[in-house]
């Protein structure tokens, strides 16, 4: 994938002159690489906007055009505000026939739709998004393919099972690692009511309410029960407080004299 850009070269030495640069809607850059001396340039942010936002721009071969002479270059780092996010500054390599370069490649996976896992709810777990490989700089991939179909859930896909483009070797051999995994569905079950505030509602309800055919609750009933101990106890204690009373003394008639 080639595209086009436009830039210019650049005479600023100092930090207010690159600023000056910047808020005339210029972002400052430098190419840099081969037998040729580095170039200071500067290249309309307007025009490269929309492509620094693509996921593979540090991948990207474009043919550069300096004041009229074109040469074939990559981005190679990218400079970003802290506050506003704006590009502050960009990094070209120039593209060397016969090197190779080490860059970061996308991976995109193909055929979702004849993923068994996927059919059954399951979920594409992406381990890596990109991959680093060593290509040859004037035949640059613009992906890795990984396919998903026949893989059903649990599958792992290791970058063994994965077809690198042509050209191309990875950068790390000492270990299989993975790309992505094939995942079972996750299922939330809404938490039950503990036991105690159930009991609790149905003993409000129960005593809250009467039977149709006039019989109180239970609870009723025992307070009812309750009620008539009480008034057996009273009327026992009271007999006993009878029985506890002593009659008074009979008077003896007075003896008569002899």
């Amino acid at each position: 994938m080639i595209n086009n850009l436009k830039a210019a070269k650049r005479e600023t030495k100092t930090r207010g002159q690159l600023n000056t640069l910047r808020s005339k809607g210029f972002i400052p850059a430098i190419l840099y690489g081969g037998k040729t001396p580095n170039l200071k340039l500067s290249i309309e942010e307007k025009f490269i906007k929309d492509v620094l936002k693509s996921e593979n721009f540090l991948s990207t071969v474009f043919d550069l055009d300096i004041d009229g002479k074109k040469e074939k270059v990559i981005p190679r780092d990218v400079v970003y505000h802290v506050t506003s996010e704006r590009p502050t500054h960009i990094d070209f390599m120039r593209v060397v026939k016969g090197s190779k370069i080490i860059l970061e490649i996308p991976v995109k996976f193909k055929n979702n739709e004849e993923c068994a896992g996927l059919k059954k709810g399951g979920v594409l777990n992406i381990v890596r998004r990109k991959i680093e490989l060593k290509c040859q700089a004037e035949s640059i991939p613009e992906d890795i393919e990984v396919d998903l179909s026949g893989l059903d859930i649990g599958a792992s896909i290791r970058i063994s099972s994965v077809k690198l483009p042509q050209n191309t070797e990875l950068t790390i051999t000492d270990r299989d690692f993975v790309v992505a995994t094939i995942a079972a569905p996750t299922i939330v079950k809404e938490p039950e009511k503990p036991a105690e505030e159930t009991s609790e509602e149905g003993v409000e309800g129960e005593a809250a309410t009467t039977t149709e055919g006039g019989e109180a609750p239970a609870a009723a009933k025992e307070g009812e029960a309750a009620k008539k101990d009480d008034k057996s106890k009273e009327g026992a204690s009271d007999k006993k407080q009878a029985g506890d009373k002593k009659p008074a003394a009979e008077k003896k008639p007075p003896e008569k004299k002899k």
